[in-house]
């Protein structure tokens, strides 16, 4: 059985759930050969029933060399797309899921900051959520002192400059609750 992982952006996501599956203890070999991570680049190409790896994703579907598919795209922020925040993103892969006939065989994370009350945000903001107190100080200290880094996109703008090089041998902290759910749904991925 091989599943496809569909997750916005290209090697930055990828290489965090490898990391999520080795800790679920998902040898590299077994990973290879029944995991196909699919870069989709920015969130909106989700949403484009004409995309190419919906092509690819049905070809193998249909020579059953896929057999489940699991979604993972960002919630954002409320805005003026329709696909902007958790219920309108969520709503709109299943959409995508109905008309691409694959409903069945398909689940879906939407990443969002899980102390936000409206469930915004993006992967980042779901990382820096399960931060220890000592690290979240540290960053909201240098935050004070270079308030640039705020804003709406501000999650991503710390996780990858300001986290990476703060902690850049410091683990996810994978065994926080806020990763429960998503654990979850990789670890379903391997049940027959």
């Amino acid at each position: 059985m091989k599943v496809s992982i569909l997750h916005e952006g290209k090697s930055i996501d990828k290489s965090f759930f490898k990391l999520l599956y080795a800790h679920l203890e998902v040898n590299e070999v077994e990973l290879k050969q029944r995991v196909n991570f699919v870069g989709m680049g920015s969130k909106s190409n989700f949403f484009k029933l004409d995309n190419q790896t919906y092509k690819l994703l049905k070809s193998e579907i249909e020579r059953e060399v896929v057999e489940k598919v699991l979604f993972i795209v960002d919630s954002d922020y409320e805005g003026n797309k329709k696909y902007d925040g958790y219920e309108d993103t969520l709503k709109e892969i299943e959409t995508i899921q109905k008309q691409l006939n694959i409903k069945v065989i398909s689940d879906t994370f939407v990443a969002y900051d899980m102390n936000s009350e409206k469930k915004e945000g993006y992967l980042e903001s779901l990382i820096l959520s399960t931060l220890s107190e000592e690290q979240d100080n540290c960053i909201n200290s240098f935050l004070e002192k270079c308030p640039e880094f705020r804003g709406k996109d501000s999650h991503k703008s710390i996780f990858n400059v300001i986290y990476k090089n703060a902690y850049p041998q410091a683990p996810y902290n994978f065994e926080h609750p806020h990763f429960e759910e998503l654990k979850n749904k990789l670890k379903k991925l391997f049940k027959e």
